[in-house]
């Protein structure tokens, strides 16, 4: 899962991007209302902490502009300003929840994974499709009941079809999702082509009831019976 942190507290983002990358989150970074504004127009996220108080405009603002360019994104306030007229706005607007500072990261990683569950699985704990079964607060994978062992990566990208499934997914996008910022150094998608080969290769060891299929020149969809 993707996070976007938008904060201009050095060590407040620092303390958060190093938190939730323990959680085996990819993380990316915004410190301004102009960066923010730039990340959001070109990548997609599964969730965004905004912090409200930002250089050069107010996460408020960014908040309308980021609902008119995708309204389904999860966004968690992180302020703080915890006045009662901050937080009303930012939930009228479209904000999935509100975090006054100062927190415990406990806490923050708590609302990330309930903001998760209600965008992409529908609150549920645990991710069944057909035999395949995925609890991501452990980030373990299950068919007919016996673990399946993956990488962090193919983890992610497991995860990324699931929430996606019977969508075209681009090679683009998968890169964007699961590698962040780093996709943009990468001279090609191979890294993508050796990651997905060893997925199927074990989806398909274990009996898993569903298929990654390759889309010629465009790139993937998770289908299932």
């Amino acid at each position: 899962m993707k996070i976007l942190v938008v904060e201009d507290e050095p060590e407040m983002l620092d303390n958060m991007v190093r938190s939730l990358q323990e959680e085996q989150y990819v993380v990316e970074t915004a410190d301004t209302y102009d960066a923010a504004s730039e990340k959001i127009n070109l990548y997609q996220y599964d969730c965004i902490l905004l912090d409200i108080g930002l250089p050069g405009g107010s996460g408020l603002t960014l908040l309308e502009e980021l609902k008119q360019l995708n309204p389904a994104q999860g966004v968690i306030i992180v302020s703080a300003k915890n006045a009662v007229d901050d937080k009303v706005a930012g939930l009228n607007l479209g904000a999935d929840d509100y975090l006054p500072k100062p927190f415990h990261m406990a806490e923050l990683h708590a609302r990330v994974k309930s903001v998760l569950r209600r965008r992409h699985f529908e609150g549920s704990q645990t991710i069944g499709l057909n035999n395949l079964t995925i609890d991501p607060d452990e980030r373990a994978v299950f068919v007919d009941g016996r673990e399946l062992t993956l990488n962090r990566k193919e983890y992610d990208i497991l995860l990324y079809f699931i929430a996606n499934k019977n969508r075209l997914v681009s090679k683009t996008a998968l890169g964007e999702h699961v590698w962040g910022d780093q996709i943009d150094e990468a001279d090609s998608f191979d890294f993508i082509y050796s990651q997905i080969k060893n997925l199927r290769k074990k989806l398909k060891e274990h009996g898993a009831q569903l298929e990654i299929q390759a889309i010629y020149g465009i790139g993937y969809k998770l289908t299932h019976s």
